[in-house]
């Protein structure tokens, strides 16, 4: 195998195990969260797809 080639899968498993770290980080945090708290992220969530979120400027003048 060449250097090149190595690196690349080296790169490309870092790649990989960060995406599951995140997605551990994700989970572990959203098991903190309150019922509330996720109703509320969820609805933000929405907002922000659909482009209705204020901007920090907007809200706090």
């Amino acid at each position: 195998m060449s250097e090149m080639a190595f690196q690349r899968q080296v790169l490309n498993r870092l790649k990989s195990m960060e995406k599951m770290m995140d997605h551990v980080i994700e989970y572990i945090e959203d098991s903190k969260l309150s019922r509330d708290d996720r109703q509320a992220l969820k609805a933000a969530l929405k907002e922000e797809k659909e482009g209705k979120l204020l901007s920090k400027k907007q809200v706090f003048g």
